[in-house]
């Protein structure tokens, strides 16, 4: 069992936006034990004693939106790559994450029950994952990568899968569709209610799913003890969605002033993601992303940093994402810079530590140093509320990662 102490930190508190020097931290197992302040010593020792050097420690960082298992931005080879090379990347790119101070993330969609395990028995060493498995899509929705055709096969069944979605059309199909993912284990469910970037069949502009359809997953979902989520851009798309009953939005670029105030009132969440549309805007082409799918960036990017301001004036809370794919997901990071540009460094912290733990339904015991907390600890040499890119790149400014209590990276 872990059991160490950290001494002599600059103690970066998110709630407060501040950092406090003369911290100590006690970890006992994968929680925090005690917690001084003001250059007091902790009530007992640890057989171990790591010093800061008067280096910044703060709360692991939580990214509430990623796709491990999309393993590459070509994705007509994304459709015929075998699950066991999917699993040997998604491992690397998990990894990467970790190291780059992401101790806690959300699938957003496509990761089996496999990976989850592989991750609690240590077989890989990544982050805590929230897993959403498949997401759900209506026929042409934005989980729908089957292309067009004059020629289809309307059959009798409801449901068809793919290992990313299940297509499932009307509230009875929504349900079981739903009711299957949460039996495999998933922690919360994901809805495709609007169109989307890298479909080839569904605009932007369209609005996916009756409020009927979303609210039956809303409630599947609820008597789990959990959640639904739904990807929209468009105010129409998240305003049914919001009175659905769904917890966050993810990307919302196009959302107005009358829709951020119905997600105000509802208390649902924003998970913007600016990162991934700067970078398929850079190596899109490069990399064999769909020429259908670059068309629709201009309409998306242009747009998504006013929609946080849009969504902050009408007091929406932001949650913290990044929506990387395959060969881009190294970028993660830069999501803090970009958000930057907009907001405080403090709100963005905030937004990727004690936001999303509360999205996640963890307040308390994630995105905080506070005891009963899981030990989930960066040691920058740096101040990132000063500069949040000390927390950019590759983790090149951590120089201790601890997750769950397990040091992953230690330097001297």
């Amino acid at each position: 069992m872990a059991e160490f102490s950290i001494v002599n930190a600059h103690l970066l508190d998110p709630v407060a936006g501040e950092i406090r020097p003369g911290a100590s931290v006690r970890v006992e197992g994968d929680r925090i034990l005690e917690v001084a302040e003001d250059g007091a010593a902790l009530s007992t020792g640890a057989s171990e004693v790591i010093d800061a050097g008067g280096r910044t420690l703060m709360p692991g960082l939580i990214d509430a939106h990623v796709h491990a298992a999309i393993t590459t931005l070509d994705l007509a080879a994304m459709a015929r790559r075998s699950p066991t090379r999917v699993g040997i990347e998604a491992k690397a790119i998990l990894e990467g994450m970790l190291q780059r101070g992401f101790t806690t993330v959300r699938d957003a969609g496509g990761l089996d029950v496999g990976i989850q395990e592989a991750l609690k028995v240590g077989l890989i060493r990544g982050p805590r994952l929230f897993r959403s498995g498949r997401v759900l899509s209506q026929t042409g929705g934005h989980g729908d990568t089957n292309p067009a055709t004059n020629d289809p096969h309307i059959g009798p069944c409801s449901i068809s899968s793919t290992s990313f979605a299940h297509i499932a059309d009307g509230p009875d199909a929504v349900r079981r569709a739903a009711r299957e993912e949460l039996k495999g284990g998933a922690d919360q469910i994901k809805v495709m209610a609007g169109g989307g970037v890298a479909t080839p069949t569904d605009p932007i502009d369209m609005v996916q799913y009756t409020e009927e359809e979303i609210r039956v997953a809303v409630e599947e979902a609820a008597s789990r003890r959990t959640y639904a989520f739904a990807h929209a851009y468009i105010p129409e798309a998240i305003v049914r969605a919001v009175r659905a009953g769904v917890r966050s939005i993810e990307h919302g670029n196009l959302i107005d002033g009358m829709a951020a105030a119905v997600m105000a009132e509802h208390r649902c969440y924003l998970v913007p993601t600016l990162v991934v549309f700067d970078q398929l805007a850079e190596f899109g082409k490069a990399m064999n992303f769909p020429a259908e799918s670059l068309a629709k960036l201009g309409l998306v990017i242009r747009a998504g940093q006013a929609a946080i301001a849009t969504a902050v004036s009408a007091g929406v809370e932001l949650g913290f994402g990044t929506d990387l794919l395959g060969e881009i997901h190294p970028a993660q990071s830069r999501e803090l810079v970009l958000r930057a540009q907009v907001q405080s460094t403090a709100d963005v912290l905030r937004s990727a530590t004690v936001v999303n733990a509360a999205l996640l339904g963890r307040s308390g015991q994630l995105g905080v140093i506070a005891p009963g907390a899981y030990a989930d600890l960066l040691l920058v040499d740096g101040d990132p509320l000063a500069d949040i890119s000390v927390l950019g790149g590759q983790g090149d400014h951590l120089d201790l990662i601890v997750r769950a209590g397990e040091i992953v990276r230690r330097r001297s």
